[in-house]
């Protein structure tokens, strides 16, 4: 017999449904400014936000595909969309012949450095000017436990630790 149902309290079943909509509506609401803005997805802007912060422009597509929290065959389909857009380019690894790296070309880097400023805008209009700096600190560790549980051995999760210090 299975264990009897936990069902959610009313305090918990408002934050989970809070959480829900907020889930469905800002991916939505981040695509249509990238979309006005540079013919982007949400998805296809941080491929070029990850390319753009690594050294040299160029990261192994794992390591690419861990950044962007994605499988590998979804960033294959995409970086082939952003390769015919001329925004980047794949070669082998010189370091291992069987990775493959993706590399930011100048195109590439010129529309990142055009549309991120619009990028942060939206992001700070929707979520971070809503919250007071304690609410996103607890924001911020509110989302690393669900990470935990959600990526618990860290394969698609950033390094959050780096994000925004260097």
């Amino acid at each position: 017999m299975p264990p009897e149902t936990r069902w959610l309290t009313p305090d918990e079943l408002r934050a989970w449904l809070g959480l829900v909509t907020v889930a469905e509506l800002l991916p939505a609401q981040l695509d249509s400014q990238l979309q006005q803005d540079a013919g982007l997805t949400h998805f296809e802007y941080q491929v070029l936000a990850m390319l753009s912060e690594a050294s040299g422009r160029t990261l192994r597509m794992s390591d690419l595909a861990r950044r962007t929290n994605a499988t590998l065959p979804r960033l294959s389909h995409v970086v082939r969309r952003l390769e015919d857009r001329g925004l980047v380019e794949r070669a082998p690894c010189t370091d291992d012949r069987r990775a493959t790296n993706a590399h930011l070309t100048e195109d590439g880097w010129d529309l990142v450095v055009r549309t991120a400023p619009g990028h942060v805008e939206t992001a700070r209009a929707l979520v971070v000017d809503a919250l007071t700096p304690e609410q996103v600190h607890l924001l911020e560790e509110l989302t690393r436990t669900m990470l935990q549980r959600l990526d618990p051995e860290g394969r698609l999760t950033p390094p959050l630790d780096e994000v925004g210090r260097g």
